[in-house]
């Protein structure tokens, strides 16, 4: 068993620019893949094809030119990664396909176990799983053509100096560490700023290795709706993994980027006068193992998860890592109907790319769609690219703020379309 590589829509030496293929071109490779009874795994434009050589050849004849990816197929491995962070960790593992937040890898699979990254002191910044087979890890959409937008739009409403500001406020920090006193004093800030905006404010205490953090909620209650809320999400802790607790973490993209865009919505929002209720939380305890999420989530009744309409969560929203400002939407089976609205409203107001995936990892989504909450998370696309996080080097001077604002717009026009009006 070997395999193919096909890449499609993309201009050679220059594959960080995202671009779309042909959805018939993807769809008769995968249909060929399919009657050739091989296997097929798609990243964007990139397909691995694997089989029997024979199979391999059905596959490929007289299609787009293939790359022989002289690997035997077991080998192969799907790495999701935070950052660089796992070619980091191990920079001699052959990387065939690299796709920034999504890497093929080859290694041997009886070994594979130990490049988990086991740890006490922090979220692990990676996963390494068997290629899955017959699925899309991530699908990429081209931008929309450019427009012009309503000023009195509420996504027009989005500031950039505010946003900037806010920004400049949390990453002045010396660190945002979910234990430290620099994370309460960001947490009373934002505190500050939302209970100034008119909504009601309150922390909630979360166990953490012995100690103890917290989540910030703030709520305005929607009139004449069906009663239920949409959240919008982001942790505000930051960490220096190499370093340690006490080390700086500026944090600056990850993630005071969408911490800062927790307000932005809040700001954005501040006169739309919804019919459903419109709560937004910045949770502690995120880069330990999302703690702050896990003890929100649980503390909810069933009644309580029912309300929710849908969960956006930001994650980094503020590095460009590729020519084309994208964004990442990433969710499950249970957000699908949130995620294409997301991208819809990326269509229709922002000159975005986008990347879809129904793969979530390691981020404050998760125990929403664990939970069967719909949930997507909202993050810079090709987000491997920003090798600063979780260091020092995570500072402003990195920041794009044209791309966080565009992916601010995205978000709150979605949310303008899920409230509705009272």
């Amino acid at each position: 068993m070997s395999a193919l590589r096909f890449d499609l829509g993309r201009t050679p030496g220059n594959d960080d620019v995202p671009r779309a293929a042909s959805p018939d071109a993807l769809r008769a490779l995968t249909v060929a893949a399919a009657d050739a009874g091989a296997a097929w795994t798609r990243l964007g434009d990139t397909l691995l094809v694997t089989g029997a050589p024979a199979q391999l050849e059905r596959t490929a004849a007289g299609r787009a030119p293939a790359e022989r990816i002289g690997v035997p197929a077991a080998r192969l491995h799907l790495v999701i990664q935070n950052g660089r962070q796992f070619q980091q960790a191990h920079p001699a593992v052959p990387v065939l396909v690299d796709r920034g937040r999504y890497l093929v890898v080859d290694l041997d699979p009886a070994e594979a176990g130990r490049f988990v990254e086991p740890s006490e002191r922090h979220l692990p910044c990676f996963g390494v799983r068997p290629l899955p087979a017959d699925t899309v890890v991530f699908e990429q959409r081209p931008p929309a053509p450019a427009r012009a937008r309503a000023a009195t739009e509420p996504m027009a409403a989005v500031s950039h100096d505010a946003f900037a500001a806010d920004l400049r406020m949390l990453a002045g920090l010396r660190t945002r560490h979910s234990s430290s006193t620099e994370f309460r004093t960001a947490l009373d800030r934002a505190e500050g700023v939302l209970s100034g905006l008119g909504f009601a404010t309150r922390t909630q205490t979360v166990a953490l290795h012995g100690g103890g953090t917290q989540n910030l909620i703030a709520e305005r209650t929607g009139h004449g709706g069906d009663g239920r809320a949409v959240l919008v999400t982001a942790h505000l802790d930051s960490i220096n993994v190499r370093d340690g607790a006490t080390a700086p973490a500026p944090g600056a993209d990850d993630n005071g980027s969408g911490a800062a865009g927790v307000l932005a919505v809040a700001r954005a929002l501040r006169d739309h006068p919804g019919a459903r209720d419109l709560r937004l939380i910045l949770f502690g305890g995120e880069e330990q193992g999302l703690f702050g999420s896990r003890h929100y989530v649980a503390e909810l009744d069933q009644a309580a998860r029912d309300r929710i309409y849908s969960v956006v969560n930001m994650d980094m929203i503020a590095c460009r890592n590729t020519p084309a400002p994208t964004v990442l939407l990433e969710g499950a089976a249970a957000s699908q109907t949130v995620l294409e609205e997301l991208a819809a409203a990326a269509q229709a107001h922002t000159g975005l790319a986008v990347q879809t995936s129904l793969m979530p990892f390691n981020s404050d989504h998760v125990p929403f769609l664990d939970a069967g909450i719909p949930a997507v998370l909202t993050i810079e696309g090709a987000d491997g690219a920003n090798d600063r996080i979780h260091t020092a080097g995570d500072t402003l001077e990195y920041i794009d703020h044209d791309l966080a604002l565009e992916i601010l717009r995205m978000n709150v026009a979605y949310l303008v379309q899920v409230l509705g009006r009272a």
